[in-house]
């Protein structure tokens, strides 16, 4: 990792760069595949399926029997994992939930709120290199709590035109009601037009790489919701000479080895404790199954020395982190101060992966700085808050004049008089 020492903040924007594709760049193929998906619908996936990920499924939809094999297929170890995760994840989310919202703004007028569940909403499930059956807790289990009545998966098939034995057993015991071995642009497509296979829905969430990001983003062009923009991983650690340089580095580690486009930076305070982290990155690099992504995630990321824990946590709300762990002398500086931040992880104990499967709280969070305008994923992900109100003749009493002056102000005669006439009933 390139090492840079007390870079100006001139510097800053140009250091933290996202190694990421312009929606320039990708928007026309998007906007292609979204027209064949719109007109010929399940032809167009297949055609797509075919043409992106080398492969033809027998169907689209995932059945029953491939459903049931998949489960036979997972060790009980494994199982036992997710169903932890599960429970976890679950106490989490549910715990989100509010009540009814309710209030007399003045005598005669209450005003409440209520959530209502998302009645269709899709799930897209990163597949590839590293079927991310993970993410199917993390989307499938709040929406269930939501009380989400259709809940649809799409996931792109592997070479043997199936979806991951992982991806299926965890969908099957979260609920999902239907599962579509179909990914990248034309699942996001599918999604949002509806095809003969397909359902229709009304927000889209899960991450995925920069085509699928963009996808989403075009998807809100056809009045389909999304959760947030949510591209290749990445991670900032803050660190001094306290915290351990071998963990500093395994987390690094573990989020370069999610794909070539993932970036990860290191902020320290310490030249010294910066070169022990990249000596650790080096070691135990060579040992990684993924070691070929994640050396290529390495050359998009770096180490950045700091002068001072204040000009540190001006770096990291200028980045805006999807993922942000603090191992510091001062931990509470940061904690206290983060302003941008997808999920923070804090202390030599806390492995940013621990939150990626089984501490609880949600991993589809928003990349690429979006942390500065959106959360992460969460149970209100899955509702609509909708507003109530009930007057009673005094409490148009009280109001009714206010209302006529300021739609009189606005020049909306109609809505003056929709309190006029009631007034004057009442009189």
């Amino acid at each position: 990792m390139k090492i840079v020492i007390n870079p100006d903040k001139s510097q800053w924007e140009t250091l933290l760069k996202r190694p990421t594709k312009t929606v320039d760049d990708i928007e026309s193929l998007v906007k292609t595949v979204f027209d064949n998906v719109k007109l010929q619908g399940d032809e167009a996936i297949n055609a797509y399926t075919s043409k992106f990920d080398k492969v033809t499924p027998v169907s689209i939809e995932v059945t029953r029997e491939e459903i049931e094999f998949a489960k036979s297929q997972v060790s009980a170890e494994l199982k036992s994992a997710i169903q932890l995760a599960k429970s976890n994840i679950e106490s989490f989310h549910a715990s989100q939930k509010t009540n009814k919202v309710e209030i007399n703004t003045i005598e005669g007028v209450k005003c409440w709120q209520e959530k209502r569940p998302i009645q269709s909403v899709g799930l897209y499930i990163p597949g590839g290199t590293a079927p991310l059956f993970s993410t199917v807790l993390m989307l499938a289990i709040p929406a269930n709590i939501a009380g989400c009545k259709d809940i649809v998966l799409c996931s792109p098939p592997n070479k043997e035109g199936n979806i991951a034995n992982e991806i299926l057993f965890t969908a099957d015991l979260c609920g999902v009601t239907k599962i579509m071995k179909v990914g990248g642009i034309q699942a996001v497509a599918g999604m949002t037009f509806g095809t003969e296979s397909i359902p229709k829905v009304y927000k889209i969430f899960g991450p995925g790489n920069q085509y699928v990001t963009v996808a989403k983003q075009i998807a809100t062009n056809y009045g389909v919701a999304i959760d947030m923009p949510a591209g290749p991983s990445e991670l900032l650690v803050m660190a001094d000479e306290t915290a351990n340089a071998s963990y500093v580095a395994s987390d690094l580690l573990s989020q370069a080895e999610h794909g070539i486009d993932s970036q990860v930076i290191l902020v320290s305070t310490s030249k010294d404790f910066a070169n022990d982290v990249s000596i650790e990155v080096e070691n135990q690099l060579k040992d990684l199954p993924r070691k070929e992504i994640a050396e290529k995630a390495i050359k998009n990321s770096r180490t950045i020395v700091v002068d001072s824990y204040n000009n540190a946590l001006d770096l990291i709300n200028d980045y805006g982190p999807e993922h942000f762990i603090v191992c510091t002398n001062n931990n509470d500086l940061f904690v206290d101060g983060i302003i941008n931040a997808g999920s923070v992880f804090i202390g030599n104990y806390t492995p940013e992966s621990a939150g990626d499967y089984a501490s609880g709280t949600n991993h589809t969070l928003p990349t690429n700085g979006f942390s500065k305008a959106y959360s992460g994923v969460n149970l209100d992900s899955f509702t609509k808050s909708i507003t109530f109100q009930s007057i009673t003749e005094q409490g148009l009493k009280n109001i009714g004049n206010a209302i006529e002056l300021m739609a009189e102000a606005e020049g909306l005669q109609a809505h003056k008089n929709a309190v006029s006439i009631r007034l004057k009933d009442l009189n």
